[in-house]
């Protein structure tokens, strides 16, 4: 190509030679060319391998079927992708997994277990057969069966088994069921947080929430939570429940032995409870075996305490339910409203269950007082079963530090819903006579309104006939009516003069009638009180209050008159010693015992009583013993009571008749309450109160 003449020289221009790098260095008005980009490099690098990964088909090289086979690379490649996948998407599902916020409200609800004063149980009150405990509290033998038979790696493991989850979900696809392979971590999961419906996805929501927990809480609360929740058969979760059940006591006394038949129950409780069947037995003896192999193999056990445990620990034939019943359901209510008050516990947190309430009742009084009233009613019955259908006992035994030791409410809780034991419905008549001699011992007797108390002794006398007038200061008492208030003395028998302790030990009303006027209402009302008797069920202050116009409960009566037998120390009466739950204490308000009356006052009191008990029972106690008791009896032959004490232990019993369908107004007992020499009230107290020591 010719060149370009130049307007200045006229000699024709070289060729131009393209230098792009020389036209810059020289200055030159040439442009840079386009970089490659970074995406473009990868492309230009990756190109040669996406060529040898593209699959070619039919292969080349290849014959009859093997050109569509991929090649070992391509194999390869397949697998690393489907990791990779399979490994976001774990990752994916673990960060959107989160650990449940509540519980499963049957996975934490429990029942109330109530125990005798010697710590054995009595009854249990719950829907829910569940009773947790401290790992602390369960002994590391007992934990170490568990591991060997469900989880010996549990405290290394990260929360899930893979091998296990992968034969589950094998088992899951193509049998229609999971089975095997959990670890403990995934069991508590399923305990608490899900449902236990068989299928792939609540496996794995299993393992997520599994890994996430493990991470978060610690082995030993994990291990903590599975064996207060599993089942074990026989209508318990957890261990403690199930020892009780299996083997009637506390989790914290098994062995290693107990300890190994109780973890076999996990794998299947129906297989496993010997008790069942002949095949039952053989497997449950196989598999307690097994474990205790396993717990030396993992050197939790000696060899040497291995070869202790020969003999397979047989146990209970049937598991001690202590459902509530019949007289019992009397007991868990006083020592359910106890525990309420006296523990502060709410009514809700109560029904949430967990709760070891340890009763103060005695076991053998208890079967004495019941039995002694169940034969008494049978007998009544079957003299006059007409009056008998109407008749109601109440009887309760105090000790004199308040201590419950038994009560009768009734025949059956479940037909009577309320606690004759309890109930204030009837007065305590002549019963209640000792409280107007020790209000008169105590404060003196004024003869003029304002002059100062005359003290009052035991022999002290009284004008003791039938009919004599009340009087004050000021001349006769008169009633509304207008006519001239006088006591009557059971059969309108006269006596005389007699001293205050003749009096007692005779139940003479007229003298106690002029002497709670002597003394002051007021100032009986108040001894009555500090004596134990509640205000509501002190009669109106008028001159019959001194002859038991008050409607005390049976337990109050014998938790009064304890107050004699203790030297005038008054104590309320309780029904619970000690409350836990799930092995932690309980703060209980107890009652402190306070000073009711001088000591020298209960001891004349008490003198007195005992009179009257060997005056109308002769014989019937040792000269030696302590024995100290009044009848009671109401002018209307409405109520018939025997209160009395015995050393350190008081008890009252009362009996009524009430029809209810009608009123609740008592009718007379028309002879059901015995004679002189058959006194029912009586009869029962001595039962319950026997052997008189």
């Amino acid at each position: 190509m010719p060149g370009i003449p130049c307007p200045r020289s006229g000699h024709a221009p070289e060729r131009a030679v393209v230098d792009p790098i020389g036209a810059h260095r020289a200055g030159g008005t040439r442009r840079k060319p386009p970089q490659p980009t970074k995406a473009s490099r990868l492309a230009g690098r990756l190109a040669p391998l996406g060529r040898r990964l593209r699959p070619a088909y039919p292969r080349p090289g290849r014959a009859g079927w093997r050109r569509w086979l991929p090649s070992w690379r391509q194999w390869l490649g397949a697998l690393a992708l489907s990791i990779g996948l399979s490994g976001s998407l774990l990752v994916i599902a673990y960060a959107a997994t989160d650990i449940p916020q509540n519980l499963n409200t049957y996975a934490t609800q429990q029942d109330n277990v109530y125990f005798w004063a010697d710590g054995t149980p009595m009854a249990r009150t719950g829907w829910v057969r569940r009773q947790a405990m401290p790992l602390k509290d369960i002994p590391p033998d007992v934990r170490s069966a568990v591991l060997a038979a469900e989880n010996e790696s549990f405290y290394s493991d990260p929360g899930i088994s893979a091998k296990g989850i992968t034969r589950a979900l094998v088992r899951t696809v193509g049998q229609g069921d999971t089975q095997g392979g959990s670890t403990i971590t995934q069991q508590y999961v399923k305990n608490v947080y899900l449902n236990q419906n068989r299928s792939v996805s609540r496996k794995f929501t299993e393992a997520m929430i599994s890994l996430k927990l493990d991470n978060k809480m610690s082995k030993d609360k994990i291990l903590e939570g599975y064996l207060n929740t599993s089942w074990f058969g026989r209508g318990t979760y957890g261990l403690q429940r199930a020892s009780q059940a299996y083997y009637g006591k506390d989790v914290s006394r098994l062995n290693a032995s107990e300890g190994a038949f109780l973890a076999s129950l996990l794998k299947g409780a129906g297989l496993y409870d010997p008790t069942l069947s002949t095949a039952n037995h053989k497997r449950a003896v196989e598999r307690w075996s097994w474990i205790l192999d396993r717990m030396v193999k993992t050197g939790k056990l000696s060899a040497s305490e291995r070869a202790t445990y020969t003999k397979f620990p047989e146990p209970l034939k049937q598991g001690r339910a202590f459902d509530t019943g019949k007289q019992s359901d009397y007991l868990v209510e006083l020592a359910t409203q106890y525990a309420k008050k006296s523990g502060h516990i709410s009514d809700r947190d109560f029904d949430l269950g967990g709760y070891q309430i340890y009763t103060t009742f005695d076991r053998k009084r208890e079967k004495a007082l019941t039995d002694t009233v169940t034969t008494a009613r049978a007998k009544a019955k079957k003299d006059d079963p007409d009056s008998a259908k109407n008749a109601h006992y109440g009887a309760a035994s105090i000790a004199t530090d308040g201590r419950i030791l038994a009560v009768y409410g009734g025949p059956d809780h479940r037909t009577q819903g309320y606690n004759e034991s309890n109930a204030t419905t009837v007065p305590a008549g002549s019963a209640f006579l000792p409280f107007v001699y020790a209000a008169g011992l105590e404060h003196g007797v004024h003869k003029t309104r304002e002059g100062p108390a005359t003290p009052v002794t035991p022999a002290s006398v009284y004008d003791g006939n039938d009919g004599v007038p009340v009087s004050t200061p000021e001349g006769p008492y008169w009633d509304r009516s207008g006519k001239k208030v006088a006591a009557h003395n059971d059969g309108n028998k006269d006596y005389g003069q007699v001293t205050l302790r003749q009096a007692l030990a005779s139940s003479v009303n007229t003298p106690f009638m002029q002497l709670g006027m002597d003394t002051g209402l007021d100032k009986l009302r108040a001894t009555a009180e500090a004596s134990g008797l509640l205000s509501s069920s002190i009669g109106p202050q008028v001159p019959t209050l001194s002859l038991g116009n008050s409607t005390p409960s049976a337990i109050r009566m014998a938790n009064s008159y304890a107050t004699f037998a203790a030297d005038g120390t008054h104590t309320e009466p309780y029904s619970v010693r000690r409350i836990t739950r799930n092995g932690y204490r309980v703060t209980l308000d107890t009652p402190a015992p306070h000073r009711a009356m001088r000591a020298e006052v209960a001891r004349e009191v008490t003198e007195a009583l005992s009179d009257s008990f060997r005056t109308a029972h002769p014989g019937a106690a040792p000269a030696t013993a302590q024995v100290a008791g009044k009848k009671g009896t109401t002018q209307d032959d409405k109520a018939a009571w025997y209160v009395g004490t015995n050393r350190s232990v008081s008890t009252a019993v009362v009996l009524y008749r009430i029809d209810l369908s009608k009123s609740l107004e008592p009718l007379p007992l028309e002879g059901i309450a015995g004679t002189p020499e058959t006194d029912v009230p009586y009869g029962i107290w001595s039962g319950a109160m026997s052997p008189l020591r």
